[in-house]
């Protein structure tokens, strides 16, 4: 799980929410019960304490304290209901009490007098026992043709406490799975609502300079989001636009400029040709004819170029054995690396079955083989080699030449980048071979690497997707076929690989 993720945070900050909202849930209900069932019992204790105000005004001016202490337990039957009763008559005279309840939750005899001064009205209060029993009290005072008298009802609050003690229990194994629930709940929820910013991700993740038609998928919900994808859609189309007209001014100027660069080229080779120019008129056109040249190889690889930004290099794709293709570059090359003093070894090149298209992949060779050649010294060496992993078809151009600075390494695949402009200039150089070879492997769905190092070499690796096993086999079948036609080849034999 990505804990920056935007998912992420909004589940959380919907738990925190959801979390504070259970909280005051659960402290409202807590309390709201609590002051329900107190209310509730002080109501009952008001109704009974109307009981012994009617047995107190009924009786008559002489009545004895015994009297009203046995019409009180006959009524109210304060023992038997788990209920206190206490009657006191002005000054300070106890006329009656009621005996220890049938639940034994207090002790009547532990429960403190009111005081010396009387309320003028009801009220409820809570009491403690001294044996530290809690009690809720309606006292009332009451003036009858008897006497003044203070009326204590009471019961005692361990089945609030009780209930309360359940209550928190509750809560308390309730509250963290529901907040257990919404944070899973809302992880999901927010996840459902991101999966379009996600498609859409998915959707631009496979657009590419060969994929200029696709389009972000738009969602009618009427919002931020559709608005987004419109105008990220609108955005794509005016690139697509704009990079159509590049390449096609491009190709334009890249095939109109063929044309009069042959013409220059052939009238001064003829005019070289035919007369005896003076050393210095010599010497400047051959400089022209080199410059030409070089603005014809230019020419020529902004062309390829533009032919593979337009999917040219996608037709005429069929099963071949790069390594036969490498084999048989190598062998053109040998020439000219012989000239240079410089060893092409091939003896590792071992059969590589993939499928594209032989001519550009065979420039891509021609490419890493002419930099290869042209920047190792005289006497070194370069290895071809091929292997295969369980993913990739693996071919490696190995020199033992000058290398390539560190710093350089992440831009040599870039157009019109080159390490050494001097250097490069005197090889008629262009900085487009690179280009044109990653160009062609990415149209391969194939990856280039470079490893170097300045005064030892370089290592240039193409990793090819491998073919299922079932287009090997038939693609090695061929192959045979082919070589038996052909018994003077120099290619090494196919063998299967798993």
């Amino acid at each position: 799980m990505n804990h920056r993720s935007l998912a992420f945070r909004l589940a959380v900050w919907y738990t925190l929410l959801m979390s504070a909202a259970f909280a005051l849930v659960g402290t409202g209900i807590f309390y709201g019960l609590t002051q329900y069932v107190r209310s509730s019992l002080g109501d009952s204790l008001r109704r009974r304490s109307v009981q012994v105000e009617q047995i107190l005004a009924q009786a008559p001016r002489d009545v004895t304290d015994a009297a009203i202490a046995e019409s009180i337990n006959t009524r109210i039957a304060p023992d038997f209901n788990n209920r206190f009763v206490r009657v006191t008559r002005a000054p300070a005279a106890l006329v009656y009490v009621s005996t220890a309840p049938a639940d034994h939750s207090f002790d009547p005899r532990g429960v403190a007098y009111f005081g010396s001064i009387w309320p003028l009205k009801s009220l409820t209060r809570s009491a403690v026992t001294a044996q530290g029993q809690a009690l809720i009290l309606s006292t009332t005072p009451l003036a009858t043709a008897s006497g003044r008298y203070l009326i204590e009802l009471g019961t005692s609050l361990e089945p609030i406490e009780t209930l309360q003690q359940r209550l928190l229990l509750l809560l308390g194994l309730l509250l963290p799975a529901l907040v257990i629930c919404a944070s899973g709940g809302g992880y999901m929820l927010v996840n459902w609502a991101l999966r379009p910013v996600d498609r859409m991700s998915q959707t631009a993740a496979h657009m590419s300079l060969r994929n200029l038609e696709a389009r972000l998928p738009v969602l009618p919900t009427g919002d931020a989001l559709e608005r987004l994808s419109l105008s990220l859609n609108q955005l794509l189309a005016r690139l697509r636009d704009s990079l159509q007209a590049s390449r096609r001014f491009l190709a334009d100027a890249s095939h109109e400029l063929r044309t009069p660069l042959t013409i220059i080229k052939g009238e001064l080779q003829e005019i070289v040709g035919k007369q005896a120019l003076p050393g210095e008129v010599g010497e400047r056109f051959g400089s022209v004819l080199e410059e030409v040249a070089r603005l014809e190889h230019l020419v020529a690889g902004l062309l390829v170029l533009s032919r593979l930004d337009a999917g040219e290099v996608q037709g005429d794709w069929a099963e071949l054995d790069l390594a036969k293709v490498t084999l048989s570059t190598a062998e053109q090359m040998r020439l000219m690396a012989e000239d240079r003093g410089i060893q092409i070894e091939t003896a590792s090149l071992a059969p590589m079955l993939i499928r594209g298209n032989p001519a550009r992949l065979k420039q891509v060779i021609v490419n890493l083989l002419d930099n290869a050649i042209r920047f190792t010294p005289r006497g070194g060496t370069v290895t071809l080699r091929s292997s295969q992993s369980s993913l990739y078809s693996v071919l490696e151009v190995r020199d033992t030449g000058i290398g390539i600075p560190a710093s350089s390494l992440p831009n040599v695949f870039e157009r019109f980048f080159r390490v050494d402009e001097a250097r490069s200039r005197e090889d008629g150089g262009a900085g487009l071979g690179l280009s044109i070879a990653k160009s062609i492997c990415l149209a391969h769905g194939a990856q280039i690497h470079v490893d170097s190092e300045v005064g030892k070499g370089s290592c240039f690796y193409l990793l090819f997707p491998r073919l299922p096993k079932s287009v090997i086999q038939g693609a090695a079948q061929a192959i045979r076929g082919e070589l038996l036609m052909d018994r003077d080849t120099d290619v090494t034999p196919i063998t299967l690989r798993n």
